[in-house]
């Protein structure tokens, strides 16, 4: 029986991962060609801004090396995209101009940085946080001492800036909204890390909506709409991403803001997939890896020919910064019929909120410690009553076992 022959379009976290799962089951009824677009095989992108801040080292984030690919038996392509997809006859064509047949497409293209659309966002000295090259820029500038503005109060905003201070930049944090992390915690929380960041070194200006990047040659700072302006000698954009879609859509495949695909990963098409960043699942596109590894498990089970679907994730943030860990899942925000529990210590900066519905923990916020997180996750994704251990919930696991053996 003649091997399938798979090309996965994307040699990032989420296309790894799919060659990965089905390498590792053992299946030789696939050919697999995996390209890329960068000129290095895959790596970690959650570590960058731990790269930058020399918590690990490149080698620390490599995924898999050229040798594994070898034996694997597995064409890995680097530093040649592929420029198009002929849907009808099954085939893409790479920007050297090589020509690559296939049986099953998937496409695992990932999301772009959004820069904003302002003026001078061109000049030399603006650059997004996406891979190492950025990260490489961000480097030099903190080791000349130079004056960054990182635009973005978000998860990768929040990283860079302090990854950048660590690294003896002197960094401004500018955000549009009146709290850090809107969308992953609660006032509260977003304060305290605010506070944290502070002592970090990293200047936080809130409710400041960038309008103009100053500069003649290069960049030179930041224009505000209530008339301030910052000097900046660089500026980071990190305000998102944008699901890598155009591809697809030359294709025909359906696109609404990512590429649309069912509970087994298919993407409209008979042959065609995606997952990941790029992927839209019932109207929900997950910048995030984790769900990228679920959906590669399903994908690599439907492709040997098993059932499974792919359910949704529910979202959890997990932000670590030297000495104020963060974490947030589920609904954090609470209201309506829910119960919050509540701890707060502002001089240890520790903070702790649950959230409570029909007997079950929905949404959990921790700032400073954050040892119980992934129990916490387990309970809401599990959906358990949490009766039994309602006395005890606000202090773990381990005080839970512990006042229950004694009692």
């Amino acid at each position: 029986m003649p091997q399938q022959r798979v090309l996965v379009i994307g040699g990032g976290m989420a296309g790894v991962k799919l060659v990965e799962e089905l390498v590792g089951r053992g299946s030789r009824r696939f050919a697999i060609t995996i390209v890329g677009e960068e000129q290095r095989p895959g790596y970690n992108r959650v570590l960058l801004s731990a790269l930058l801040a020399r918590d690990v080292t490149e080698a620390d984030i490599r995924l898999k090396d050229a040798d594994w690919y070898r034996a694997a038996g597995v064409r890995l392509v680097t530093g040649d995209p592929v420029a198009s997809v002929d849907a009808g006859k099954r085939f893409a064509t790479l920007a050297s101009g090589e020509v690559i047949f296939f049986d099953q497409c998937v496409f695992a293209t990932g999301s772009q940085p959004i820069r904003l659309p302002l003026p001078g966002a061109e000049l030399p000295g603006v650059l997004a946080f996406r891979d190492l090259e950025d990260v490489a820029a961000m480097e030099r500038a903190a080791e000349a001492g130079r004056r960054v503005a990182v635009i973005g109060g978000g998860l990768l905003g929040i990283e860079a800036a302090y990854g950048l201070a660590k690294r003896g930049a002197d960094v401004t944090l500018v955000h549009v909204m009146d709290s850090l992390m809107e969308r992953q915690l609660d006032p509260r929380a977003a304060l305290m890390l605010k506070r944290h960041l502070v002592r970090q070194g990293v200047k936080v200006m809130l409710s400041k909506q960038t309008i103009r990047i100053l500069g003649g040659d290069r960049a030179e700072g930041l224009a505000f709409a209530d008339g301030g302006a910052l000097a900046a000698d660089m500026v980071v954009f990190a305000v998102g991403i944008r699901p890598n879609v155009a591809l697809a859509k030359a294709a025909g495949l359906p696109v609404g803001r990512g590429i649309v695909v069912d509970d087994a990963m298919a993407a409209g098409l008979a042959g065609f997939h995606a997952l990941g960043e790029c992927a839209e699942h019932k109207g929900q596109v997950y910048g995030l890896v984790e769900p990228a590894y679920q959906q590669a498990a399903v994908l690599a089970h439907a492709l040997c020919g098993g059932a499974g679907a792919y359910a949704g994730t529910v979202l959890s943030t997990n932000l670590k910064v030297s000495g104020a860990p963060v974490f947030s899942a589920g609904d954090f925000l609470g209201g309506g019929d829910a119960e919050e529990i509540v701890a707060e210590d502002v001089r240890a900066g520790l903070y702790k909120k649950l959230v409570i519905r029909d007997g079950k923990l929905v949404g959990v916020v921790l700032v400073g410690e954050a040892d119980d997180a992934l129990w916490y996750l387990d309970l809401i994704r599990s959906g358990r009553d949490i009766g039994p251990m309602r006395p005890d919930l606000m202090f773990g696991p381990s005080y839970g076992a512990q006042a229950r053996q004694a009692a």
